[in-house]
C-alpha cells in the first residue's frame, strides 16, 4: 500500500507540474494517461498496480466533496429564472439523449451512464462521481474519461470560430461555453477567447451546471437501489459523499470560510481527484479497452453535438 500511495504522488506530481508548465494541459486526463503508461508498459509491480486502484476510489470520494467548496448558491441565482432553466434543460436533455443513443448503439448502461454524465454535467469530475455508484469498470471509466477529454479539447478551436458565423455577443458565446463546454478547465480556455465579459458568464453557467452533481448522482444511485443493482455495496439511499458535497456547498454559501481555507481546499480537491485519475489508469488494461470498439467514440461525438445545439437554442431563446 506503502508503495502504492507513493507512486500516486509520483503520478500526480508530474501531472501538476506538466499542466503547470503547458497550463492548456489539463491535470486529470494527463494523470490517467501516465497511470495507464505505467500500468501496461510493465512499469508498475502487480501489488503497486492493485494498491494504487485501491486508493482511488476513497480519493474521488474525498476530491468530489471538495469539490463542493467551490459553489455557491448566490452564484446560481444570479443567473436569472431564464437561465437557469437554459442550464437545466441542457443537464437534462443531454443526460437523457445520450442515454437513449447509448441504448441504440448497443453500449453498457454503465458505460453510457459515464458518458451522458460527463458530457451533461463537468467531465471527468462527474464521470468519477458515477464511477462510485454504477458497475462500470475500469476500461469504461477511461473510455468516458478520454471522450470528454478529446471533445471538450475539440470545443477549445471549433467554438470560437462558430461566434461571428452564429451571431453570438461576447456574454451569450460565454452562456453557450458554460452550457456545453465539459470541464471546467475547458470552458475557461474555450471562453477567455471572447474576452472577460464571456468568461464571467461562462463560468457562472458551468459552475451551476456542476451544482447539478448532487441530484444526479443521488437519482442514479436510488434508482440503481430499486432495481438491486450493486445493492449490496451501497451503504445508503444518497451515497455519504455526495451529502458531503452538499454540505460543502451549504458552508460556502454560508460564507463561514476563509478565502485562505478554500484555497486550500482547491488545491487538496486538485491533488486528490489527480490522484485517483492516477490509480484508475494504473488498474486499465489497454487489451480491454480496446475491445469496446468505436461505438463509444460514436456516442462520445453525438452527446457533444446534441449539449452544444441545446445550449445555443437555449442561450438563443433566452438573449
Amino acid at each position: 500500500m506503502l508503495r502504492g500511495l507513493a507512486w500516486l504522488g509520483l503520478a500526480t506530481g508530474a501531472a501538476l507540474a506538466i499542466h503547470r508548465g503547458l497550463p492548456a494541459i489539463p491535470p486529470f486526463p494527463l494523470a490517467l494517461a501516465l497511470g495507464l503508461a505505467a500500468a501496461n508498459l510493465g512499469l508498475l509491480r502487480g501489488s503497486t498496480r492493485a494498491a494504487s486502484r485501491a486508493a482511488a476510489d476513497p480519493l474521488l470520494r474525498i476530491g468530489i466533496v471538495l469539490l463542493g467548496f467551490e459553489l455557491a448558491a448566490g452564484d446560481v441565482l444570479e443567473l436569472g429564472a431564464e437561465r437557469l432553466a437554459v442550464v437545466l434543460a441542457v443537464v437534462v436533455l443531454t443526460f437523457a439523449g445520450t442515454r437513449w443513443l447509448g441504448r441504440r448503439l448497443g453500449l453498457s448502461g454503465p458505460l453510457s451512464l459515464l458518458i451522458a454524465a460527463g458530457f451533461s454535467i463537468c467531465g471527468a469530475s462527474a464521470i468519477a462521481a458515477l464511477r462510485n455508484v454504477v458497475d462500470a469498470d475500469e476500461e469504461e471509466v477511461t473510455a468516458a474519461i478520454g471522450l470528454v477529454t478529446l471533445c471538450g479539447t475539440l470545443a477549445i478551436v471549433v467554438l470560437p470560430l462558430l461566434q461571428g458565423p452564429l451571431g453570438l455577443d461576447d456574454e451569450a458565446f460565454g452562456a453557450w461555453s458554460g452550457a456545453s463546454v465539459h470541464d471546467v478547465a475547458q470552458v475557461v480556455a474555450t471562453a477567455s477567447t471572447a474576452g472577460p465579459v464571456a468568461l464571467a458568464a461562462a463560468v457562472v453557467v458551468k459552475l451551476t451546471r456542476v451544482l447539478l452533481l448532487a441530484p444526479l448522482v443521488a437519482s442514479v444511485s436510488l434508482t440503481s437501489r430499486l432495481h438491486s443493482l450493486r445493492s449490496h455495496r451501497i451503504s445508503s439511499p444518497v451515497p455519504l459523499f455526495v451529502l458531503g458535497f452538499l454540505v460543502a456547498i451549504a458552508l460556502r454559501t454560508a460564507g463561514v470560510v476563509p478565502d485562505p481555507v478554500l484555497d486550500v481546499l482547491g488545491d487538496a480537491k486538485t491533488l486528490a481527484l489527480t490522484a485517483a485519475l492516477a490509480g484508475i489508469g494504473a488498474g486499465t488494461d489497454l487489451r480491454k479497452l480496446g475491445r469496446l470498439g468505436s461505438r463509444p467514440l460514436v456516442l462520445g461525438l453525438l452527446s457533444w453535438a446534441l449539449v452544444a445545439s441545446v445550449a445555443y437554442a437555449g442561450v438563443v431563446v433566452t438573449d
